[in-house]
């Protein structure tokens, strides 16, 4: 990559609520601008998985000072799987990319997210991914904290009901037995735990773009960050 290309690469962040494509958008336009690509979410359901893992949250009770205490001992990293064509998140060495796609951890995330430690210790690793540009990241608060002064900043939301419909859809995609009930709250739930919490809440930066997402395609999404990209890098 030559030094002139390098100079126009640039910071994409993409933010929104819950379910709304932001993964899928985001690996897309990684692929097709030769960027890397980071799941911030899935950096906090690995340590949702953690905690899960080690009895330290449940239904009922949340051992978030011992959760704290064990943080220097979570190590988080991301390997390409070329068969599947993104990265894969790895805890501790361990491939978790499948188990922490289910509906029990994502019950869980959003109140591991509220604590300040834990955003504190992944902000800081996220900023060192992002440190030579050509990044595509998404997460609640990638544009807002992780990275305040990206090049583009998009800002996605949908209906929770049609978010909760693809959330649902993708889970019996891959073999979990519940019901769109279950799914739609968990949705709605995540929304008001995300946008009320005190440290780093999901809100839209004031220089985002906001796009609804509710009835685009991911082609069409994809056709109108990319003209976005090209827009502020011309």
């Amino acid at each position: 990559m030559g030094e002139e290309e390098d100079k126009q690469n640039i910071v994409i962040a993409i933010d929104g609520f819950s379910s709304t494509g932001k993964s899928t958008i985001a690996k897309q336009l990684a692929k097709q601008l030769n960027y890397i690509y980071v799941d911030t979410g899935a950096m906090y359901r690995a340590v949702t998985y953690f905690a899960l893992e080690n009895h330290l949250i449940g239904e009922g009770f949340f051992h978030s000072e011992q959760l704290i205490e064990k943080l220097d001992g979570i190590n988080i990293t991301f390997r390409f799987n070329e068969a599947l064509g993104f990265a894969e998140v790895y805890l501790n060495g361990k491939n978790i990319e499948k188990a922490i796609r289910t509906l029990k951890v994502s019950s869980y995330v959003s109140l591991v997210s509220t604590i300040s430690e834990v955003r504190q210790k992944l902000v800081e690793q996220q900023q060192l991914m992002g440190k030579d540009k050509g990044i595509v990241m998404d997460g609640r608060d990638i544009g807002t904290v992780v990275f305040p002064e990206a090049e583009l900043k998009i800002f996605m939301r949908a209906s929770a009901e049609t978010r909760a419909q693809r959330r649902y859809k993708e889970l019996l995609e891959r073999g979990h037995n519940l019901s769109y009930n279950d799914v739609l709250e968990n949705v709605t739930t995540r929304d008001q735990i995300d946008s009320t919490r005190e440290d780093s809440p999901l809100v839209k930066a004031d220089d985002a773009i906001e796009i609804d997402n509710s009835d685009l395609t991911i082609e069409e999404q994809i056709k109108t960050i990319l003209e976005m990209v090209y827009d502020q890098r011309s």
